[in-house]
């Protein structure tokens, strides 16, 4: 897919974050990165939620809740959600560099 298609498919990261920009864009920065950073605190907490005791329609709707405020905050403070990804994943594991990863289990790459 070339980056012109990706731009415009909300099932890419740079799609969703331009869909999210044309859909909310402007309210969301009137509130700004703190406030909704505060939204992106509560849908972790509504994912917790469904995690423990949600049908599985509940979490994935919970899921692309948060995918969708973390794009807004990326949004709002103008990061590529897609070059980060890329840059902090794209060559295997951060820890190790090995895809797949070969760190110890007990520590977090």
């Amino acid at each position: 897919m070339d980056e012109d298609q990706e731009d415009g498919d909300v099932t890419t990261l740079r799609g969703l974050q331009r869909t999210i920009r044309e859909m909310y864009g402007e309210k969301d920065a009137a509130r700004g990165a703190e406030a909704t950073f505060l939204w992106l605190a509560e849908e972790f907490g509504e994912l917790a939620t469904a995690l423990r005791s949600g049908t599985h329609e509940e979490l994935s709707l919970e899921m692309a809740d948060v995918l969708a405020w973390l794009a807004t905050l990326a949004n709002i403070r103008g990061v590529d959600l897609s070059a980060a990804v890329r840059r902090k994943y794209g060559a295997g594991c951060p820890g190790c560099g090995a895809s797949p990863c070969s760190c110890d289990p007990a520590e977090k790459p």
